[in-house]
C-alpha cells in the first residue's frame, strides 16, 4: 500500500515531473527499425506526455518537436529531404537537431530562422530498436548488457500497445508468483512453435516450464540489490533434495531481464506514451543460434493491429475470454499467448492502479523492493545525486554488464553456485557471450 503522494510520484511522467525527470535521464525505446515506412521512413510519436516526429537522416535519425515553431503545423506530414523536415504549410526546414534552417517565405536578409529551434534528442540504434535520450545534458553511455552487445542476428526485437500506466506492465515484470497461476494450462498447450515463452523443458526436470512452475505454485522469494536494479530468485522445491532456481531482473528504471528457456533471455521495456497508456519494447537474444526474425516477425504481428501495435485481444472485446476454454485449456480462458494474460491483468486494473488500497504480502517482495528503490532515485536525483545502472563514464558502462537470467536446477545446498555455474557453462558455448565477470556484491534490498 502506497500514499497517495507516492503513487503520484512513481506514475507521473510528463515533462518536468519528477518520474518525468528521471526516466529522460536515460536511454529510452522510440520506436522499431522495422515499423519505419520503407520509401518514407518519417513516423509520428509520443513518449512521456511529448508529440514529436521520428525521421531518417542521411546518418542516423532524428527526433524533434511533432509540431512547426510558425504555426502548429504536424511536421510528421513534412516532406522528408536529405538530412531534415520541411513543413508543409510554409515550407520551414528543420534538421534533426531542430534547428530551423530555412524559411523560404521569409525576406533574404532576415535572419528570423536563426532564433528558431524546437524541442529534438539524440537517436541511437541498437539491436532493432531506435533509443533516445530525452534528458539534460549529453547523454550517458550505454552500459554493455547482453541486449545491445548480442550481435544482431542473435537478436529479434518488437513491441506492444498496453491501455495502462506503465508501472503496473514493470511491476507485472518482476513479480514471480504470478507465473504459476497467470500462465498455466489446465491442459497441455497444444502448440508446437518456434519462440513460445514458458514451453521449453527446463533442463534434467522433463517438464515444460509452465508445468513446473504451475506444479510448484508457492516460490520462495529473494531480493538482492545489483548495480544494474534488482536480482530476483524464485525457488521451487521439486524434490526433497532439488530446487528450481529462477533468477530475473529489475534493470533500472524501466525495464525488467527474464530467462526465455534455456539458451534465451529477453529484456523488456516499458515506456509512458502517456500516464495511461505505455509501449513494451523487447529485445530477445540466443546465446546459442541466430534468431529467425522474419518468423518470429509474422507470429508477432498476427496478434496485433497496425499501425499502433494494439493486441488484438483488448479491453473493447473482454481480451477474447472464454469461459468453456477457462474450464478445459487455460488458467485465463484468454487464448494461448501469455502476453495476453499479462496485458489482462495489468489493463484490468485500471489506467493507473490506485495503490492506496492494494494489499501486498510476501511473495510481492520484488514489487516492494522496486518501489522502494524508485521512490529514493526520484528523490536522489532531483537533489543531484546518482542512480542504479545509470553510467557516467565509458570505464562505469563496461562494468555494467548480462545481466544473468536464468532457469535451472540444483542441489538444495548448492544452488547458489549451480545458478552461476550453469551461467558460465552458457557462456561458454556461446559463439558471441563475454564471459561471467566477478561475482557482483549485492546487499538485501
Amino acid at each position: 500500500m502506497l500514499k497517495q503522494e507516492d503513487n503520484e510520484k512513481i506514475t507521473r511522467s510528463g515533462p518536468g515531473t519528477p518520474l518525468g525527470n528521471l526516466l529522460r535521464s536515460y536511454w529510452q525505446p522510440a520506436a522499431l527499425v522495422s515499423e519505419m515506412p520503407g520509401e518514407r521512413p518519417v513516423k509520428a510519436v509520443r513518449i512521456m506526455s511529448e508529440d514529436l516526429v521520428l525521421f531518417k537522416k542521411r546518418e542516423g535519425w532524428g527526433l524533434i518537436s511533432r509540431y512547426c515553431a510558425h504555426r502548429g503545423v504536424d511536421l510528421s506530414y513534412g516532406r522528408l529531404e536529405e538530412d531534415g523536415i520541411r513543413c508543409l504549410y510554409h515550407g520551414w526546414l528543420y534538421d534533426g537537431q531542430g534547428r530551423c534552417v530555412e524559411q523560404p517565405a521569409e525576406p533574404d536578409h532576415s535572419q528570423f530562422l536563426g532564433k528558431i529551434r524546437i524541442s529534438n534528442y539524440p537517436c541511437v540504434e541498437k539491436n532493432g530498436i531506435i533509443f533516445t535520450y530525452m534528458g539534460a545534458g549529453d547523454p550517458p553511455p550505454f552500459p554493455h548488457y547482453d541486449c545491445f552487445v548480442a550481435p544482431d542476428e542473435y537478436t529479434f526485437a518488437f513491441k506492444g500497445l498496453w491501455e495502462c500506466n506503465w508501472l503496473q506492465g514493470l511491476e507485472g515484470g518482476i513479480d514471480p508468483s504470478h507465473v504459476s497461476f497467470l500462465h498455466r494450462f489446465i491442459q497441455e498447450d497444444p502448440r508446437e512453435m518456434y519462440g513460445q515463452q514458458f514451453a521449453e523443458e527446463v533442463e534434467g526436470t522433463g517438464k515444460k516450464l509452465s508445468m513446473l512452475v504451475g506444479e510448484s505454485y508457492r516460490p520462495d522469494i529473494e531480493v538482492e540489490s545489483a548495480d544494474h536494479g534488482l536480482r530476483v530468485y524464485a525457488l521451487r522445491q521439486l524434490t526433497e533434495d532439488i530446487k528450481h532456481v529462477r533468477v530475473t531482473n529489475l534493470l533500472f528504471p524501466n525495464a525488467f531481464v527474464v530467462p526465455f528457456g534455456n539458451t534465451k533471455v529477453f529484456t523488456q521495456w516499458h515506456v509512458p506514451i502517456d500516464d495511461e497508456n505505455h509501449y513494451w519494447f523487447m529485445i530477445w537474444y540466443d546465446f546459442a543460434e541466430p534468431t529467425d526474425k522474419e518468423t518470429l516477425l509474422q507470429q508477432r504481428l498476427d496478434g496485433v493491429s497496425l499501425p499502433d501495435y494494439r493486441p488484438l485481444r483488448n479491453r473493447s472485446n473482454n481480451w477474447g475470454f472464454d469461459p468453456q476454454e477457462q474450464k478445459e485449456l487455460t488458467y485465463t480462458g484468454m487464448g494461448l499467448d501469455i502476453n495476453v494474460h499479462d496485458q489482462w491483468a495489468v489493463e484490468s486494473m485500471g489506467p493507473i492502479q490506485d495503490r492506496t488500497v492494494e494489499r501486498l504480502g510476501i511473495s510481492d517482495r520484488a514489487v516492494t523492493a522496486n518501489r522502494r528503490m524508485l521512490l529514493r532515485a526520484i528523490d536522489s536525483f532531483a537533489a543531484g545525486g546518482q542512480t542504479p545502472s545509470h553510467p557516467v563514464s565509458e570505464a562505469e558502462a563496461a562494468a555494467l554488464t548480462g545481466p544473468l537470467a536464468m532457469d535451472t536446477i540444483a542441489a538444495n545446498d548448492a544452488w547458489q553456485s549451480r545458478w552461476v555455474q550453469r551461467e558460465q557453462e552458457r557462456r561458454d558455448a556461446s559463439p558471441w557471450a563475454a564471459p561471467l565477470e566477478t561475482a557482483e556484491e549485492t546487499v538485501d534490498a
